[in-house]
């Protein structure tokens, strides 16, 4: 099975929890269009490319930690559009959710996807308790303060930004949680593959930062120009086109060479340089090489 439909699957397993007898129907719903359809999926991917790189021998537990990190980024996004934060419109190329839910049922959504990320992740974890202690730990260090995205996002309410602090917990905090929880699920030990999701994060934050400056509404499927309408920092405005490019370019380069020795290095670096570029739009791919 490849890896787009086990994560798929994955998560339509775990949204399918929520909508049991007895429950809220529009919470259930809400949710649901929270995670569906689909985005890129980078995060699970990275977390199960990971796995896969250690030698999963666990397929279940790789499948409960990728959609995991995947429930904790959609919980992100609802959170992120909210009229208190970016109040946005589109995401993904439709209604934000709490443009289409109400923004009461937007909150609880996505608090509820945050639960349902731990829940996901103790399901599928309960034969392997040390792999599942180190996942849980993980996600919750990804999530919370200091350093988690909750953090992440809190330094938009400081009256001056760390932009390192900032960029590191507001994006990376979950890349580097996805690698660490691919290496846990396999077995493998976890710490070591910390650097990767951080310089991985970063090159996503400079992606994200040149697609919010060149990219149209309708490439992104959500409003562009949000860095500078919010006042925050964009690696264009520090770095100019080209220097932003050329420092993606360069982290590319420093996350392949930070796997760590395993049976699946080789394809993993590899992976890992072309995932990167295909951040880019294609006018800046063409530009980049």
């Amino acid at each position: 099975m490849d890896v787009m439909t086990r994560i798929e699957r994955a998560l339509a397993k775990a949204i399918g929890q929520c909508s049991l007898p007895g429950g809220p129907p529009r919470l259930a719903a809400a949710m649901h269009d929270s995670v569906f359809p689909r985005g890129a999926r980078i995060r699970p991917r990275l977390c199960m490319a990971v796995a896969a790189a250690c030698g999963e021998d666990s397929p279940a537990l790789t499948d409960a930690a990728a959609a995991a990190i995947e429930l904790m980024h959609c919980a992100s996004l609802v959170h992120d559009d909210l009229p208190c934060f970016d109040d946005a419109d589109t995401r993904r190329g439709r209604p934000t959710i709490h443009v289409a839910h109400g923004e009461p049922l937007a909150v609880l959504a996505g608090d509820a996807l945050i639960v349902l990320s731990f829940q996901t992740v103790i399901r599928a974890g309960m034969r392997s308790p040390q792999r599942m202690a180190t996942i849980l730990q993980t996600l919750g260090r990804a999530v919370g303060a200091p350093l988690g995205i909750c953090a992440g996002q809190a330094w938009e309410c400081e009256d001056e930004i760390d932009l390192a602090h900032y960029q590191q917990s507001k994006t990376g905090a979950l890349f580097s949680a996805a690698t660490v929880m691919g290496a846990a699920a396999a077995g493998a030990d976890a710490e070591p593959w910390r650097q990767l999701g951080e310089l991985l994060g970063e090159a996503y934050q400079v992606a994200d930062d040149l697609r919010d400056v060149v990219c149209t509404p309708e490439e992104l499927g959500k409003p562009i120009g949000q860095d500078e309408t919010h006042g925050r920092p964009n690696a264009v405005k520090l770095l100019g086109l080209d220097g932003a490019i050329a420092r993606l370019d360069a982290l590319a380069e420093a996350a392949a060479a930070s796997v760590p020795d395993c049976r699946g290095g080789s394809d993993l670096r590899s992976h890992i340089r072309s995932e990167t570029m295909r951040l880019l739009p294609p006018g800046l791919a063409r530009r980049a090489a």
